[in-house]
């Protein structure tokens, strides 16, 4: 696989850092200053973050079928949106910073450059910022990128979802089970085991035809444990982990497996070997080991009951703890984005101050 479309599939991400607010310009033309569309608290969000924004946005638009038209008709409709998006994204790393939460980014963020290490088998941080930017990528931009990113996540997995997670009691858990019974069914298990052809540096044909090959090896009745342990290039901390575990990847209940694997061991009893998959790292082949049969009597299980909860009142949460931070931030939009984003932004009381007024203000009195 090549090193971009690691990069892109392990980043998840979905806003770029901010830009320099000087632009650069051709010879003999006139240097841009960038635009600042709002002022948040002490950060702001200026114009050239929110063309980059809405890029990425009709970048995705297209991937999914609209044409480029189609996908910038449908952005510049939404631009209100984005901009709140963005203003709720500043007041993130503002509280992130005062959580103090840096430290424990930059771990995550390393983790995730080793991880990315990992798939393309280099084997230090050093050889893969060399791997990166000999494929046109800078390092430096993808870890900001990242620490942006994962700041705003910390700070609503802490502040939101893991009291949600933690905040209901023995008494409320067994309530909320007595009142939806229902989803506490015990679904279908299986227990799997697999083996896995990397594609990093090979050509995609040659691996998937080496993946039908050793398919067919096991089905005609070679031990599969025997097959992962010679062939599965699985890794974890650079050793080959099926060598160990003969290919086993643990217990997973149906409902939970990825979409494609669920689909294509759907028809397998135990003991039945799947076409190879095509994942982005590469092909995987699956062997159903264990079939566990689902029961209609509903079982109370604590973790599935909180992470029920959780997934339940998570979306409201989360808007209303966006919300409070709004109420309480400085937030100053330029004239020409107020009556459309203020609208949006709901902020109760009305701190939000038009640029204009606040001049006018600082004229007649001498100071803002």
């Amino acid at each position: 696989m090549k090193l971009r479309s690691s990069i892109a599939a392990l980043l998840a991400v979905g806003a770029f850092v901010i830009a320099p607010t000087i632009i650069s310009a051709q010879e003999g033309e006139p240097i841009v200053v960038d635009e600042v569309i709002a002022q948040v608290n002490d950060g702001v969000i200026t114009l050239s973050m929110l063309k980059r924004e809405m890029r990425e946005r009709i970048e995705e638009l297209k991937q999914n079928g609209m044409t480029e038209q189609q996908a910038a008709d449908n952005v510049a409709k939404n631009q209100a949106g984005i901009i709140v998006t963005l203003i709720n994204g500043q007041i993130l790393l503002q509280k992130g910073k005062e959580l103090d939460l840096a430290d424990e980014v930059e771990a995550a963020v390393n983790r995730r450059m080793l991880e990315i290490a990992r798939t393309q088998n280099i084997t230090s941080m050093e050889k893969l910022e060399e791997a990166m930017k000999q494929s046109g990528i800078d390092p430096a931009t993808i870890k900001q990128t990242m620490r942006t990113e994962m700041m705003k996540q910390a700070v609503i997995e802490r502040e939101v979802d893991a009291k949600i997670y933690y905040g209901p009691t023995s008494d409320d858990l067994h309530k909320y089970f007595d009142a939806h019974k229902d989803q506490f069914r015990k679904p279908e298990s299986v227990k799997l085991s697999e083996i896995f052809l990397g594609l990093a540096g090979k050509p995609e044909a040659d691996v998937k035809a080496r993946a039908v090959q050793i398919v067919t090896q096991a089905r005609g009745g070679a031990d599969f444990g025997t097959l992962a342990a010679t062939y599965s290039e699985r890794e974890s901390g650079g050793v080959r982990v099926a060598v160990q575990n003969k290919g086993d990847v643990g217990l997973f209940e149906v409902p939970a497996l990825r979409p494609d694997i669920a689909a294509a061991i759907k028809n397998l009893k135990a003991g039945g070997i799947s076409d190879p998959l095509r994942s982005d790292e590469g092909f995987q082949i699956i062997r159903v080991d264990v079939r566990n049969p689902g029961s209609d009597v509903p079982t109370f299980n604590e973790a599935r009951v909180r992470e029920a909860i959780t997934a339940e009142r998570t979306p409201k949460e989360r808007e209303v703890y966006l919300q409070n931070l709004r109420n309480d931030a400085y937030i100053k939009l330029a004239d020409s984005y107020q009556d459309s984003v203020v609208p949006l932004l709901k902020v109760t009381p009305p701190k939000t101050v038009r640029a204009a007024d606040e001049k006018k203000n600082k004229d007649k009195n001498g100071k803002p």
